[in-house]
């Protein structure tokens, strides 16, 4: 799966360090760091870390074909 942050919009609260740690990383105070191309193991974590940025700077591509799908009907 592929990963963006927006990182202009990205506050540095550091939700996603602490959902996904495998993907998303702070360094330092305010700056993150974060793997663009996620393994599929990841999906459920990313999905957290995802819903729970609070400003939603994160955006995947194909982040679950089932839950669109389930939100489609």
């Amino acid at each position: 799966m592929r990963l963006v942050v927006d990182l202009n919009r990205c506050q540095g609260y550091a939700q996603c360090a602490f959902l996904a740690p495998d993907v998303f990383e702070m360094h330092g105070d305010e700056a993150l760091l974060y793997t663009p191309h996620a393994d599929e193991k990841e999906r459920e974590n990313v999905a957290r870390a995802v819903a729970a940025c609070p400003v939603q700077a994160i955006q995947v591509d194909q982040l679950g074909d089932a839950e669109e799908t389930s939100r489609d009907r």
